[in-house]
């Protein structure tokens, strides 16, 4: 199936189990970037970012027979979550594997949208282990919380969205870890957007897909000390070459700019964001010059942060 009308059916699919969310402005975090700033709120989305927009595609994707066996992935927040609620409003269990050091808050919240955790060491490999052995001993489907083209498509709904409010943009910025929303963001632009450009914005601190798009190469991270919890994991064999063909550039920027970013948007828009969500307002911030007189849409892709642990 070509992207375009994959894009158009996931919207149609999963409108009835999403919210339509807002694009907010800011007179005032306009003067301080000096451009037009749009930004899609996925922080208002259920459970709180956009990936309830994959998660809830994936699973209608499925036949009969596949959702009575259940669901499975591996996550260390917002796509557990998400798969967790999905499937509780459609009727399908969920199974999470999730790092033992994941917070305690996004822990409680699969919980408490009937996922059933098994906890794991924190590192990738043992998340696919755990995994494995789970849809071979259930029988439940694996659906990947970036790497599948039914959540690419279901994330493009986002920016879909945002071009259908505003089809003007010259750009449209998202952040960029596993590489799921970045890629449904690129396609759309490319397909529904008026020439406008797709943008990742990505902590220097883990910057593995601005070296994979240098390279040619999915690159890894040897570390992942950054705030911005929700972008330390890496790219797939799925949505790499999106990345590769549809994206304009990926621009890093520093931990105190994320920082800065996170604080403007509490500021000004005044609204709760994780920091994740900050990294495509810290490329403007931090690239003005660029992005002077521009009109670009902001994705903000999610507000799940321990109120407990602000990093400010």
């Amino acid at each position: 199936m070509n992207h375009k009308n994959a894009i158009i059916e996931s919207q149609q699919r999963i409108s009835k189990y999403i919210h339509k969310t807002p694009v907010l402005t800011s007179q005032g975090i306009n003067t301080i970037c000096e451009a037009t700033l749009f930004f899609k709120c996925e922080n208002f989305q259920k459970m709180g970012a956009f990936k309830m927009r994959g998660a809830t595609n994936a699973i209608l994707q499925l036949t009969e027979e596949q959702r009575s066996r259940g669901v499975v992935t591996h996550s260390s927040g917002n796509f557990a979550q998400a798969l967790a609620l999905a499937a509780k409003s459609l009727g399908v269990t969920a199974y999470i594997v999730m790092p033992e050091n994941a917070p305690q808050v996004k822990k409680d919240a699969v919980l408490g949208y009937g996922g059933k955790i098994t906890e794991c060491a924190s590192t990738i490999e043992a998340r696919e282990i755990a995994s494995a052995k789970m849809v071979k001993e259930i029988g439940a489907t694996f659906v990947h919380p970036s790497n599948d083209m039914d959540v690419i498509y279901g994330n493009a709904t986002a920016c879909l969205e945002l071009l259908q409010e505003q089809p003007d943009l010259e750009m449209v910025i998202a952040p960029v870890g596993g590489g799921g929303l970045l890629a449904g963001t690129a396609l759309t632009t490319h397909y529904f957007g008026n020439n406008g450009l797709a943008i990742g914005g990505e902590p220097s601190a883990v910057n593995d897909a601005f070296r994979s798009l240098q390279s040619g190469k999915i690159e890894t991270n040897l570390h992942t000390n950054t705030i911005a919890d929700g972008l330390r994991t890496h790219l797939g064999d799925l949505n790499f070459p999106i990345l590769k063909k549809y994206v304009h550039e990926i621009i890093c920027v520093e931990e105190q700019a994320i920082l800065e970013a996170m604080q403007l948007i509490y500021q000004r828009l005044k609204i709760v964001v994780e920091p994740s969500s900050a990294v495509a307002l810290a490329v403007v911030l931090n690239n003005k010059e660029s992005f002077k007189n521009k009109h670009i849409g902001i994705l903000l892709s999610g507000g799940n942060v321990d109120l407990q642990k602000l990093p400010f």
